[in-house]
């Protein structure tokens, strides 16, 4: 792909707030509460690559992944095409265990999630990443120091591979994240007159224009809608 071309989000109306889509090759931070509908964005996102016939590797490390196929798929996501690439790696399922031998510890670190990907990278060629969410590795960091090195190598290992990557995070203080990324999408809520409300917020997007407008979006029972014509407040 060219680096002109965009990477569809899946979702048109966020794809319109990033002038067409995210650039390609990069990696991308989605930030939100609990329920804010990260994972619903983060599944759009590998759909879209599904749908292109490309190969996407999705990384669950908090949803199990039967539960992800269960209610994805009841939402008419292909979450079984033979394109898309589903890994496990909660550390409290049985699944996990077969992965400590397999990907030696594929959750426990940052750092050897990346060696993992690389050695997945060996045997199919991905073109989407998505690692939902990050959360739980930088809770295993030692230190802060630690996870800003770990991350670093994530980032340039991504960049290197030339895969387009998103990462989601439930943490308020995405500090180093944010730094480093080259674009970051927030999900939040919002109580007007009693009724709570969805939005999404574009804070960065490095080598391109955007929409800095809060627009309104809704999770429906086909997915995420995002309205860019409209305000929120």
């Amino acid at each position: 792909m060219a680096m002109n071309e965009r990477v569809s989000t899946g979702v048109p109306g966020l794809d319109n707030m990033l002038n067409g889509g995210l650039i390609p090759g990069r990696v991308y931070l989605v930030k939100g509460s609990p329920g804010t509908g990260k994972t619903t964005l983060a599944m759009h996102f590998a759909m879209a690559g599904v749908l292109k016939g490309e190969n996407v590797l999705y990384v669950t490390l908090e949803e199990p992944a039967d539960n992800i196929k269960q209610d994805f798929g009841k939402m008419g996501f292909d979450v079984y095409n033979p394109n898309f690439f589903l890994i496990d790696a909660t550390p409290t399922t049985e699944r996990y265990v077969l992965l400590e031998d397999i990907f030696e510890t594929f959750a426990k670190n940052l750092e050897k999630l990346t060696d993992a990907i690389l050695e997945k990278f060996e045997a199919i060629r991905f073109s989407r990443l998505v690692v939902d969410p990050i959360t739980m590795l930088k809770m295993t960091s030692l230190t802060e120091l630690d996870y800003r090195r770990a991350f670093l190598k994530f980032i340039k290992t991504m960049m290197r591979l030339k895969v387009t990557t998103l990462i989601t995070s439930e943490m308020e203080r995405t500090d180093v994240e944010e730094y480093l990324v080259s674009g970051v999408i927030e999900l939040r809520t919002f109580e007007i007159k009693g009724v709570l409300e969805r939005a999404v917020k574009i804070t960065k997007f490095r080598g391109s224009g955007f929409d800095r407008v809060i627009r309104p979006f809704e999770i429906t029972d086909r997915g995420m809608v995002v309205y860019p014509d409209k305000t929120l407040f």
